[in-house]
């Protein structure tokens, strides 16, 4: 009896495939993912669900929800000014209640020209376990406030917490997204098929080069996870010999905005940026734009 398959994407292993160069023959994409969320304070996917430096006590969980909300109010500007030092593009996915909870974040990243990535409502609430109509009204609502914000919609689509449904691709690209990055199945971009016939680009997200599970579930610390990032960059700069590449790093302000954190993160990041010659320091939307065009 055959496995159940998702039917968005054939097999197709990378040594047997063609890919075009990135912009200006690079052979290695790069991109920063940096995670802007928000949470309920007492109730939904908060705190005791989260991951978190402690078990999750009873609601209002005080310790966690401070956790993360250190994030957004200290650690992500001390990142702020490590991208500016770095001269590093960002990612920004967004949850868009960010706008209303922390007045003047997402103007900061405005006024560097970085990219606002789709990210739902809130990271207090899963997109995967909605009905449909309710997952459609989410990504609707989600595209619009941040329209309204930037002056324009957002291409690409990260899902809260990773969270798909069967039908999540197909929501996006009927609601004109053209991107998303919720799958972490391959080294390069991957057409997804759709119910409506068209198809949506899978860009690949990390889930080993992101600091959630490797800080967080594995219990790796900053200096080894700063490791991991120079050991990857290094080791798929020079496979990028063989074949175009994407290196990603995901990153969220509570975990590596901490100081003990960001400072080997700062001189994992500054080794990449010594190589900004040979590589393609990029956003998301620009990875998404330049497969799509050929």
């Amino acid at each position: 009896m055959p496995l159940a398959n998702h039917g968005r994407y054939p097999f197709n292993g990378i040594d047997s495939r063609e890919a075009p160069d990135w912009p200006g023959g690079k052979r290695l994409a790069v991109y920063i993912a940096l995670n802007l969320e928000v949470f309920a304070f007492g109730e939904g996917m908060g705190a005791e669900l989260a991951p978190g430096p402690a078990a999750g006590g009873p609601q209002p969980d005080v310790l966690n929800y401070a956790w993360k909300d250190y994030g957004n109010r200290v650690g992500v500007w001390r990142m702020l000014d490590m991208f500016y030092d770095l001269e590093l593009p960002v990612s920004v996915l967004a949850n868009s209640e960010v706008y209303a909870e922390c007045p003047g974040l997402m103007e900061a990243f405005r006024a560097r020209g970085d990219e606002v990535v789709g990210h739902g409502r809130t990271n207090a609430e899963r997109q995967g376990t909605l009905p449909e109509a309710e997952e459609r009204a989410l990504i609707r609502e989600t595209t619009e406030v941040i329209a309204a914000a930037e002056g324009r919609r957002p291409s690409g689509w990260l899902g809260p917490w990773i969270s798909e449904s069967r039908t999540t691709p197909d929501l996006l690209e009927e609601e004109g997204y053209g991107y998303l990055l919720d799958w972490c199945h391959d080294d390069q971009p991957t057409w997804m098929a759709t119910r409506s016939g068209g198809r949506i680009l899978s860009v690949p997200y990390p889930q080993e080069l992101n600091d959630i599970p490797a800080i967080v579930a594995r219990k790796v610390e900053g200096r080894e996870f700063a490791e991991m990032i120079v050991d990857g960059f290094d080791e798929q700069l020079e496979q990028s010999r063989r074949q175009p590449l994407i290196f990603g790093l995901a990153l969220h302000p509570y975990i590596v905005g901490q100081p003990h954190r960001l400072r080997p993160l700062r001189e994992a990041l500054r080794h990449i940026a010594e190589h900004r010659d040979e590589i393609w320091l990029c956003h998301t939307g620009e990875i998404a734009e330049a497969f799509a065009a050929v």
